[in-house]
């Protein structure tokens, strides 16, 4: 059976358009090939698709390189309507939607300053860039300026199921024999004995046709009910002066949009305020190299992705007439990559059609011979009657009814059918499967790479320790900052109150109802939340301090500096990250008076000591440093050394209920399970022996040893290898390439984070952590 199904093996990941094509062409023989290859990727519709895609692409590349010269002869051909209707007039909006998506699509920086810049545009769209949108002008926005949503193919409805059901070419014959039994039958047998026949047969196509209609229409409406499940994203935006989370089809002209590393680009817009933002623009433009994105460059499109920094934009064109969205036109066509296991079995269904076909012709022959051999020995050849044109299309409408039975036409969309449903069921499990061959190599996963925080536990962090001024301190929630307050002086509580509010990427907000809370990622938002336990004011600390320059937090550097002007002249640096990282860029330390004092010698191993036992308490340990800079500063990077210590802080994030019972499931079902985390390695082992991961004869090995290993180490090690700490996102990488390849391991991975995005990629199967994941990790798989 394997050398029949040769020519319908394709990988389970990214098949070419070869492999695909080879496939097609083995299926010679197919009864109704409008239904066996609806759920089929169109490859002249998908080819098609791609030259557009690169055609939109090249003219992006255009924009970038040439500057503006094609669309200026565009504008100069046909301006367009750049006319307000008079509905918008009232409303107060001065500027009309086509003016506004040529200011992002032309890049013209000289028109976007001619009618004031951000806030200018801002004003012609009536909104304030603190406020952002009333809650009461969407619905007048939409009318104007129109939805961030893009045209889909109208839904099938239920009869045009039933018309590719009877486009199958035995039910057609079977009709016909239908037709034809009744022409013969009711002059020669009589009413009612002559219908029997006929009707019996029209029954039995009916019913076929019925039950195959209704199986293919329940398919597409769960197929319909996963897109839905699969638009649902979330973004930041500012409405009626507070930060609140909307869904990315709700966004409108105006809508001042909060962008971290990781995010989708929602709509087209221009960059209001930010730190070293920097765009992928590949998905749209094709170019790998990412675009740096500030005041003088502040154009933003929608489907590119931030790779680095944060910051906020202005939406000034959504749904169709953003580039995105003439992309997604296009993007739908050709329909989805089929699975290996529908390539299988429409290889069974093709070779046993033709095994069906093979006997129903050999049973025809044959009836009809033995038929004329009786009719020859009986002297009855010449003699011809209706009942004898009957009875030969009897053994026809037998030989019909062999290949309806015979060949498994359902059996590939029977199995498209189960894998929905099973998506449909993980979906009830809080798990969005974004591919159906997700659901099918699920099974077939011989080892699962997983992050640490957010993954295996629950993403709720908290400072549980603090080491300042030489002495460890445990964090009691539940009696504020007091400890603290009765333990160092005000000196010192000023500096790392600082340390935490300058430098975050997280924010203090406000409801509706008044209620503060915090927006940010787990690290950071523990962070600022003990800031807060001590007492400080978010608030009153930023708008005292100016910052002058942020170096966002990314999984390479593994710290986060801001520059900031201190109120009373001079500047001051602030630095936090990973324990160790940080510790090797300080000489001085805060003493119990608030002062900087050069380092001991003892103290660095004393330091590294503390940061150790926090570290085999499971927590996760981050240090906090400071440097006052004379006026010599260059301004073009942010110092790497020099700093004071001033805090070590412990951050516990507590294992999810449940994850020692699965990791025990998952070993017994011969699955391997490996952890790979950023996290110091005592941290990673400790929470690593919690749920069961790490055992006796396991080995534990920190990213920087991973990667100077040799091929030859790294195939005696890798079976071993059950924890990886202080890893970048190339080792996780790594790891999963070399258990593909060397270990022919089937690999799931998962995470939430942009850093797992490129071993989500390459894994067999990847598991994104939906709620806490990035929109780059999400779409990485």
């Amino acid at each position: 059976m394997d050398r029949l199904l040769k020519d319908f093996d394709i990988p389970a990941k990214n098949p070419s358009e070869e492999a695909q094509r080879r496939w097609r062409s083995a299926v010679s023989l197919v009864r109704n090939r409008r239904r066996r290859f609806r759920m089929v990727a169109d490859l002249v519709k998908r080819s098609a698709a791609k030259n557009k895609i690169l055609e939109i692409q090249e003219r992006l590349r255009v924009l970038l390189y040439v500057q503006k010269a094609a669309f200026k002869f565009l504008d100069a051909v046909g301006p367009g309507d750049v006319e307000l209707s008079e509905e918008a007039r009232a409303e107060g909006f001065r500027i009309s939607p086509n003016e506004l998506a040529r200011f992002v699509r032309s890049r013209d920086v000289k028109a976007l300053e001619s009618v004031g810049g951000v806030e200018g545009v801002a004003k012609k769209v009536k909104v304030s860039l603190d406020e952002g949108v009333k809650s009461s002008d969407i619905s007048t926005r939409q009318k104007v300026y129109g939805y961030n949503k893009y045209t889909e193919k109208p839904s099938r409805s239920f009869w045009m199921f039933v018309w590719d059901a009877l486009q199958d070419i035995t039910l057609i014959m079977l009709m016909v024999c239908a037709v034809v039994s009744l022409g013969v039958g009711l002059p020669t047998e009589g009413w009612p004995e002559g219908m029997y026949d006929g009707v019996g047969i029209m029954i039995s196509v009916f019913l076929v046709v019925i039950v195959t209609a209704v199986s293919d229409y329940k398919q597409s409406l769960q197929f319909r009910d996963l897109d839905k499940e699969k638009k649902k994203i979330m973004i930041h935006v500012t409405r009626d002066g507070y930060r609140q989370k909307v869904s990315i089809y709700d966004l409108v002209v105006g809508d001042v949009v909060h962008l971290s590393i990781g995010d989708q680009v929602p709509a087209d817009g221009i960059f209001i305020f930010g730190y070293s933002l920097l765009i992928d623009e590949s998905s749209l433009s094709g170019e790998s190299e990412p675009v740096s994105v500030y005041k003088e460059k502040p154009f933003l499109l929608g489907g590119t992705k931030v790779q680095d920094g944060s910051g906020k934009m202005l939406v000034t064109t959504v749904g169709m007439r953003t580039e995105w969205g003439k992309l997604m036109e296009t993007l739908g066509e050709g329909g989805e990559d089929e699975t290996p296991l529908q390539v299988k079995l429409n290889g069974v269904a093709t070779i046993i059609g033709k095994i069906g076909l093979a006997f129903a012709i050999v049973t025809f022959l044959v009836l009809t011979i033995r038929y004329l051999v009786e009719k020859y020995v009986d002297n009855d050849i010449t003699n011809w009657s209706s009942s004898d044109a009957l009875k030969l299309l009897n053994y026809f409408s037998t030989a019909v009814t062999i290949i309806v039975v015979a060949v498994p036409e359902g059996l590939p969309l029977a199995v498209t059918l189960s894998l929905a449903f099973a998506m449909k069921k993980l979906m009830s499990e809080k798990a969005l499967v974004r591919h159906l061959a997700a659901c099918e190599t699920m099974g077939s996963a011989t080892c699962i790479c997983t992050d640490k925080t957010g993954t295996l536990t629950t993403n709720h962090m908290v400072v549980d320790k603090v080491w300042i001024c030489g002495k460890a301190k445990e964090v009691k929630h539940s009696e504020g900052g007091d400890t603290l307050h009765s333990d160092v002086s005000e000196k010192v509580l000023s500096i790392l109150l600082q340390a935490i509010f300058q430098n975050t990427g997280s924010e203090v907000v406000k409801n509706k109802e008044g209620k503060k809370s915090v927006l940010g990622t787990p690290t950071e938002s523990a962070i600022l939340e003990y800031g807060l336990l001590l007492g400080g004011d978010f608030d009153a600390q930023r708008q005292e301090f100016k910052i002058l320059k942020i170096e966002p937090f990314n999984s390479v550097k593994k710290k986060m500096s801001v520059l900031v002007a201190l109120p009373n002249g001079g500047l001051r640096a602030f630095c936090k990250g990973a324990s160790e990282i940080i510790l090797t860029m300080c000489d001085k330390i805060v003493d119990i008076n608030g002062d900087s004092v050069p380092m001991s010698e003892e103290q660095p191993r004393e330091i590294i000591n503390v940061i150790t036992s926090f570290a085999c308490e499971a927590l996760r340990t981050l240090c906090l440093a400071y440097k006052d800079i004379d006026d010599g500063f260059d301004g073009e990077s942010i110092p790497d050394s020099g700093y004071t210590l001033v805090a070590v802080v412990g951050i516990k994030d507590p294992v999810r209920p449940g994850v020692r019972k699965a990791v025990e499931t998952c070993l017994a079902a011969g699955i391997t399970i490996r952890m790979v985390t950023g996290d110091n390695i005592n941290t990673a082992k400790a929470i690593a022996r919690e749920c069961g991961i790490l055992t006796e004869d396991g080995l534990a090995i920190e990213g920087p040893d991973f990667r100077s290993k040799s091929p030859e180490e790294l195939k005696s090690i890798i079976p071993r290898i059950q924890v990886m700490g202080r890893s970048l996102p190339l080792d996780k990488h790594k790891l999963v390439t070399n258990l593909k390849s060397m270990f022919n391991e089937v690999v799931a991975v998962t995470g939430d984070g942009t850093n797992d995005a490129p071993a989500l990629h390459e894994s067999d199967i990847g598991l994104a952590m939906g709620i806490a994941g990035t929109e780059v990790c999400l779409s990485a798989h």
